[in-house]
């Protein structure tokens, strides 16, 4: 991981898995899963594009765009997109004369993203649906801003986005500052500009039997994922 541009969040979740691995018994009954596992932890595309935008005001305004569409060896790419101001990373903190805290939690920039979207490979890989990872979102804050602000960013997040994605390439859904609102926009903007209608934007593939409903948290939704009967109890 030494070739690496500094990336603290993603390169920490990358040496805890493989410290976890090195040791376990997989490396030695499987050796070979260590070229594996190296490969698995260089994203297969990482998209980065400008979005420009008008808000109330008339003023221009413009932000970065990410999709990491980390491993799609299971399926198509599938993880939530995220609308957070960038945040400062973890070797900010300790910087002399750094005083403030600061939590990550819901920041968007190159480096959490991949480290999401490294995650997000081997949980969609436990459901045991054919599932890829990725991880998405934008250095824009929806807090603050009006509908028809948000709606304009989505629309334009969505015109470099939706070159990228679709039910059988990457299937974004909804995380920190995206909800039913954004989701509706994002879907909206999508079928504007391909005139297509299909499982994308957490609209979500109808082979697998998912809806999108954002008063669901990810765990409920994994359940429905996966036995579609559970409905009659939630």
């Amino acid at each position: 991981m030494s070739n690496l541009p500094m990336e603290p969040e993603f390169e920490q979740a990358y040496k805890e898995l493989a410290w976890t691995l090195e040791n376990s018994t997989i490396f030695q009954k499987h050796p070979e899963y260590r070229k594996a596992l190296l490969v698995a932890s260089i994203p297969e595309r990482i998209i980065q594009f400008r979005v420009t935008w008008e808000d109330d005001k008339g003023q221009l305004q413009v932000n970065r765009g990410y999709r990491v569409q980390f491993n799609s060896a299971l399926g198509p790419y599938k993880g939530g997109l995220r609308f957070h101001p960038t945040g400062e990373t973890l070797s900010d903190l300790f910087l002399p004369g750094k005083t403030n805290k600061l939590t990550l939690a819901g920041a968007v920039n190159l480096s959490i993203l991949k480290f999401l979207g490294f995650e997000q490979i081997f949980k969609n890989a436990l459901t045991g649906l054919n599932m890829g990872g990725g991880k998405g979102g934008a250095d824009f804050d929806p807090k603050g801003k009006s509908d028809n602000e948000i709606r304009k960013f989505c629309s334009a997040f969505m015109m470099e986005l939706s070159k990228h994605i679709g039910a059988d390439v990457d299937v974004p859904a909804g995380d920190i500052g995206v909800g039913g609102r954004e989701i509706g926009f994002l879907f909206g903007a999508y079928k504007r500009q391909r005139h297509i209608w299909e499982g994308s934007a957490d609209r979500k593939g109808k082979q697998l039997g998912w809806k999108f409903d954002p008063t669901r948290g990810n765990g409920i939704r994994a359940c429905l994922c996966e036995s579609p009967g559970l409905n009659d109890f939630v």
